[in-house]
Parts: C-alpha cells; sequence; structure tokens
C-alpha cells in the first residue's frame, strides 16, 4: 500500500462494517448449526420464483446475509473490512450503508434479469465497495496473495473484465457473476451520476441553445474567492473548483453539497460549455 496508508488495518471498525459482519456471522451460525437454516435459505435467498412470482421483495436484501460456505463468508467480510473501512471514514456511515445496500439490491436484480438463479451472499455489494475504492483512490497498491503489488485501479479492471465475459458466457458455476457485475455497475453508476448528468444535460443544452444570450451575463461572481476577471482565469477557477466539487460528491453524494456548492456547480458548469474549447466533462 502506498502513501502510507492502509486498507484500515490499524483503526478501529466503523459501525456499519461492524455491524454488517456480526449481522452476517449471526446468521451464518443459525444457518449452518441450527435446525433452521433451510428454512432461513427457502424465505431470504434470492430467487427468481420468491421475487417475481411469490413477490419476496425483501429476498434482495436478506440474500446480502446469506452465504453457503465458511469461505464464502470469510472471503467476503474480509474484502468488506480491507476496502469498506476507509470508505465509511471518508463518506460516512449513513452514507456509506445507502451505497452498499443500492449496489446490493442493484446486483440482486441484475442476477434476476440475466442468470435467474437463486443466489445468496454479500458479494455483490462488497464488489460496488471495491469499485468505489477504485474509483476513489485508484493508485493504492493492494498486495495479491500477500505478495505481488498491483494497484487497485488495474486490479479491478481485470476483475470487472473476468466478470464481465464470465456474465456473457456459458453459466456453469456456483458464482453469481451477474450479481458481481451488477454491484460494480450500479456503483459505477451512482458515484459518477452527477458528472454524467452534467455531461448529459450541456449536451442537450448546447443543442437547443439559441444564439444571443451569453451565459455569462447573469453569471455571479465571487469578490474574494471568485474568479479573476479574464476570460482564461475564469475558465482555470471554475475547472478548480467543479473538480473539487465533483471529487467531494465521490466522497459525501449529492446531497451533502451546500446549497452554494450546488449553485457553484451548475453555474460553472454553465460557464464552462459556454466558453472552454475543451468542454467541461
Amino acid at each position: 500500500m502506498n502513501q502510507g496508508r492502509g486498507f484500515g488495518l490499524n483503526t478501529n471498525l466503523p459501525p456499519a462494517i461492524k455491524n454488517i459482519i456480526y449481522a452476517n456471522v449471526v446468521v451464518f451460525i443459525l444457518t449452518e448449526f441450527t435446525p433452521w437454516g433451510s428454512v432461513l435459505y427457502s424465505q431470504f435467498a434470492l430467487s427468481y420464483y420468491g421475487v417475481v412470482e411469490q413477490f419476496k421483495i425483501w429476498q434482495l436484501v436478506s440474500y446480502m446475509f446469506l452465504h453457503g460456505g465458511f469461505w464464502h463468508i470469510f472471503l467476503n467480510m474480509f474484502v468488506l473490512w480491507m476496502f469498506g473501512t476507509e470508505l465509511e471514514y471518508e463518506w460516512g456511515t449513513n452514507e456509506f450503508l445507502k451505497y452498499y445496500f443500492i449496489t446490493g439490491i442493484g446486483g440482486g436484480i441484475l442476477n434476476i434479469l440475466i442468470a435467474g438463479e437463486s443466489t445468496v451472499g454479500a458479494s455483490a455489494a462488497v464488489y460496488g465497495v471495491m469499485i468505489a475504492y477504485a474509483l476513489i483512490h485508484p493508485n493504492r497498491l493492494v498486495y495479491v496473495y500477500f505478495l505481488f503489488p498491483v494497484k487497485v485501479k488495474y486490479l479491478m479492471g481485470f476483475l470487472a473484465a473476468v466478470t464481465f465475459f464470465s456474465t456473457i458466457g456459458p453459466q456453469n458455476s456456483n458464482i453469481a457473476h451477474a450479481a458481481h457485475l451488477g454491484g460494480m455497475l450500479i456503483g459505477f453508476i451512482y458515484l459518477k451520476f452527477w458528472k454524467i448528468h452534467y455531461a448529459v444535460k450541456g449536451f442537450f443544452q448546447d443543442s437547443l441553445k439559441k444564439g444571443g444570450s451569453s451565459v455569462h451575463k447573469n453569471m455571479h461572481f465571487h469578490p474574494g474567492g471568485g474568479p479573476g476577471g479574464s476570460e482564461d482565469e475564469k475558465i482555470e477557477y471554475y475547472r478548480r473548483k467543479i473538480d473539487e466539487l465533483l471529487d467531494k460528491i465521490n466522497r459525501v453524494g449529492y446531497m451533502n453539497l451546500s446549497d452554494e456548492e450546488k449553485k457553484l456547480l451548475d453555474e460553472g458548469s454553465r460557464y464552462l460549455r459556454e466558453h472552454d474549447n475543451e468542454n467541461f466533462n
């Protein structure tokens, strides 16, 4: 691991990670060592028949707390701890929990739509956590098998490719590749939504824009911390501020921006679309 930082190895477990691990361990004990195991699997494992035909919607959440054996739960919880601890400290517990369940549910839905097979495990949400870590800390090092250093972005690129081709290929294993792919895909869209939103919005605004009025005539420049007087200085200012705001969105979510920050994001994107030859993206 570079930059002198680890995957939460020297920190206490944050609340969401701790409670997710506790809940998974408790459910694992109940399914493996009590007479209720078969009942729990029949009611709470994710299946097309259960969700679509019996309308057991809770299975989209409950399947994340069931596992098919010791190594299944151990690896999922280990990776969650390794990658998720730092994210929860950066995002906050509520935002992390929201993201965890969104990616887990999204992975479950994609598994139903593509594979249609029954599945259990937290892997979809864990893959979502991993893709978030790769997007936010792409150059951190992971030691594969504790020996070979690889940057997170390359590791996740490889895993994403394997998962994608495994999903579209013959389904001849017990691994829910479609759920893994769904977790990564939903996580990517969730984290990049506002960049995508402003890019699409800018495209349609530019297409529908009528000549005449110039956007910067209605801009609100902020004394003391705002852009300079020349056009180049204003472009550079808005590029820098929007990059900072998009990084903040990746960390804490759009809803945690202040009203002033949301206004600046919208204002800056309009200005750059109007004036920057390289275009805001």
